[in-house]
């Protein structure tokens, strides 16, 4: 029997959670806002500044946490090293895709993947983890389908980037979920593939003459170094979150990402904002609210179980 003490910190381990939540995604919101800082750096060249900085990060994060033997661990576990070998390549074409689409300001097709993005979750659970949908979410997943494939017919283009960024992120999430290594140990390696490259690219630009790295400003330098703390960070507070809460609180957090990238688009960069968005848009915000619906009352009908 749960006594007054323990729901108390429940109750505040809870609070703790929706704190970390809520900045884990509203820094990923409003991120654009430092990319946009960079975009005087080819997005290739920002990447592997990116993939040197998150690495550097991530091993200092790691090892402050107290995870060097988990990280030694995944060194020693063969499936694990492949699986993060996929994840770097897979979050390398994530960066470099949002790094680019926020460049030649197209934020708001950005905000589209990352609205996609969870719906896809549910059809890659279902094609790779056997997950069973219900007629909910069947109808939320028809309902984004249906937003993308309108945007598509009416642009006369596949919306290459919003699936771009959907689609290698929804992959990396699958794989992150199946490989048995933590978030700091794993983000650790799978930076660890991909970071020589980027820094062999660095030292290749620099020996040409090119590069902003010794060449640019000092404000530039520091931005660049800043890369891998804002990479990092919000990784840290969303596994801090993700302990503390229910994935159904986790996944309704999530959307403040692509809404603060949507709000940004629109708002502040005055991106154009066609009636084939809004209808696109329109579709996949009701697939969201089907699915999001669904949920709550999935929990509460298992709270009410629980409680029985």
């Amino acid at each position: 029997m749960r006594t007054p003490e323990d729901a108390r910190d429940s109750r505040k381990e809870a609070a703790w959670g929706v704190a970390y939540g809520i900045a884990a995604y509203s820094s990923w919101g409003v991120v654009p806002v430092f990319w946009k800082q960079l975009r005087h750096v080819g997005a290739v060249e920002l990447l592997a500044h990116r993939t040197v900085w998150s690495l550097l990060s991530f091993v200092a994060l790691t090892l402050a946490a107290g995870q060097r033997r988990a990280l030694g661990a995944a060194l020693r576990d063969r499936r694990v090293v492949a699986a993060m070998a996929a994840t770097g390549a897979l979050v390398s074409a994530n960066w470099v895709l949002f790094i680019y689409a926020v460049a030649v300001g197209r934020v708001l097709d950005a905000s589209l993947g990352y609205f996609i993005n969870p719906l896809l979750s549910v059809l890659l659970g279902m094609l790779f983890l056997r997950e069973r949908l219900r007629p909910a979410q069947w109808l939320a997943l028809g309902l984004a389908a249906s937003g993308v494939v309108y945007l598509a017919v009416r642009a006369g283009s596949i919306p290459w980037i919003a699936l771009g960024l959907a689609s290698t992120f929804g992959v990396y999430g699958l794989l992150r979920k199946v490989a048995a290594v933590g978030s700091l140990p794993g983000s650790t390696l799978e930076t660890s593939f991909i970071a020589p490259l980027g820094a062999a690219y660095l030292a290749a630009l620099h020996a040409e003459g090119t590069g902003a790295a010794g060449r640019a400003d000092l404000r530039t330098h520091l931005l660049l170094a800043a890369t891998g703390i804002v990479t990092a960070l919000p990784l840290v507070w969303f596994t801090n979150a993700a302990r503390r809460l229910s994935l159904t609180t986790v996944g309704f957090l999530q959307y403040l990402a692509p809404s603060g990238q949507f709000l940004l688009a629109v708002l502040v960069y005055d991106e154009p904002f066609t009636t084939a968005q809004a209808v696109s848009f329109a579709f996949i915000w009701t697939g969201l609210a089907v699915f999001s619906a669904d949920a709550v009352l999935r929990a509460r009908r298992s709270g009410r179980t629980s409680a029985s």
